[in-house]
């Protein structure tokens, strides 16, 4: 027979309640309690039934993290990161993608979808700030925004500065001497916050240098792909004056990039510099190895975390805006002998 509560109880000579609030991750049980909880735990192989939790508690113990594209290796990074802040709480985490679908959005948001098996969600969407209110209304599901859209301050929202992480990466190229930068990855067509936030912090570092800012040298990308990195570069290569610098709106453009310029039998950096945006391991092994803006996503994770179990707990509590740090990495793509 499977160890009960009970049988935990008797063995660390502790209340029933005590091993509940220590199984459920309860803060308030003294240090020495928790010890003899947990060694009778693992004397006896005891496993928590979730089911019998769940009709007690109300709560499944699973957050829901919802994102465009599980195979772009940022969101997949920020997943890693998440599944382990999330288990210091004693969550575990399903992953779900959108591919960048509306109807599939307004499913997860509104709770048509599988979002009852959750306790709270942590979303990246590409909706507007109207949509989610109109989405996210019909529902009190615990909710924690990811990404660079613009809220109300209605949500807990975990984003980074894009304009000034934009502008970080074109002023070290201004900075090692470039003055022909061109940019992958505009989207002027979009409302989506990203790629807005990205040009104009691209379009603030050329202005306050004194850089013409050239039309033909901001390129758009459908997709922050290495093909579509490969097919921006390819087209900037054709004009004259070519770039000397290329910055990219995220890593995998730019890894694309890369390859684009030396396809044409040209050098990196050496002809033309080339930085991104993300920091993500992939970029750490190409070469010339990439040059990035770093985003802290183990930081990100753990805020998401920690403000969605605050808000499952007290859903009456005031939201929070939260800003995680960056930083520039330079490598070799930008590091001329």
């Amino acid at each position: 027979m499977p160890a009960t509560l009970r049988d935990v109880a008797e063995r660390a000579a502790v209340s029933v309640r005590t091993v509940s609030n220590v199984v459920s991750g309860y803060e308030h049980v003294s240090a020495r309690m928790r010890a003899k909880v947990l060694t009778a735990i693992e004397e006896l192989d005891y496993r928590a039934n979730p089911v019998a939790r769940t009709l007690r508690t109300g709560r499944t113990g699973m957050l829901g993290l919802v994102v465009p594209e599980i195979t772009v290796p940022y969101f997949s990074e920020l997943a890693r990161d998440v599944i382990n802040a999330a288990a210091e709480y004693g969550y575990r985490v399903m992953i779900d993608q959108t591919g960048h679908d509306h109807e599939r959005e307004r499913q997860l948001l509104t709770g048509d979808d599988r979002t009852m098996l959750f306790d709270g969600l942590l979303f990246s969407p590409l909706v507007t700030k109207s949509e989610l209110l109109e989405m996210h209304g019909s529902t009190k599901m615990p909710l924690v925004l990811l990404g660079e859209h613009e809220f109300d301050g209605s949500y807990d929202h975990v984003a980074i500065d894009n304009i000034a992480a934009a502008k970080d990466a074109v002023c070290h190229l201004i900075e090692i001497g470039r003055t022909r930068i061109a940019a992958i990855g505009t989207q002027p067509l979009e409302e989506y916050a990203t790629p807005l936030q990205r040009s104009a912090g691209y379009t603030a570092a050329l202005d306050e240098a004194g850089i013409e800012t050239r039309s033909e040298y901001a390129t758009t990308a459908a997709h922050y792909s290495r093909g579509d990195g490969y097919a921006a570069a390819q087209a900037l290569l054709e004009l004259s004056p070519r770039p000397d610098a290329i910055f990219c709106f995220s890593d995998l453009l730019a890894i694309g990039a890369m390859r684009a310029i030396f396809d044409a039998g040209l050098r990196v950096p050496e002809d033309i510099a080339v930085i991104g945006i993300d920091d993500v391991d992939e970029g750490r092994f190409t070469r010339p190895t990439l040059s990035t803006v770093s985003l802290d996503t183990p930081f990100i994770a753990r805020e998401a975390v920690r403000r969605i179990v605050t808000r499952i707990d007290d859903p009456s509590t005031a939201a929070e805006e939260v800003i995680a740090p960056h930083r520039l990495v330079v490598r070799e793509s930008t590091q001329t002998p």
